[in-house]
């Protein structure tokens, strides 16, 4: 199992990042996914979930409205559109798939596979 994320960057407070995860080795659309990030000196925390079919989505209430996810079951990729970028927005964002999950999960401990990172830094 491969994830492979990207799309991060630099980019000034109220602007806009769509990050991408690819993904490769397992059946992509039969699991749920998720994005999580890690700012500097805290934990990792849950970000944006999506269900199977991407009928499901799930938010921390803190870029509820400001961030979108979603999947392509067809191209085997995820995606977190962020808009409205906050300094507090800045961390390492992460994407990461379930097994045996159809359904969203804010649980870490339900997610085995791991992409590696890709930075994201919001200037004020």
């Amino acid at each position: 199992v491969q994830l492979q994320a990207c799309g991060g960057g630099l980019v000034q407070a109220g602007g806009s990042l769509r990050l991408s995860c690819a993904a490769s080795g397992f059946t992509f659309s039969s699991h749920a996914l998720g994005w999580f990030r890690q700012a500097p000196g805290k934990e990792r925390e849950f970000v944006a979930a999506i269900s199977w079919s991407g009928g499901t989505t799930d938010y921390i209430d803190s870029v509820k409205g400001r961030f979108t996810i979603s999947r392509d079951n067809i191209n085997n990729t995820c995606y977190l559109q962020m808009n409205s970028l906050k300094p507090e927005d800045t961390a390492v964002y992460y994407c990461a798939a379930t097994y045996g999950q159809s359904k969203t999960t804010r649980r870490l401990s339900q997610y085995p596979y791991w992409g590696q990172g890709t930075e994201v830094t919001v200037s004020s």
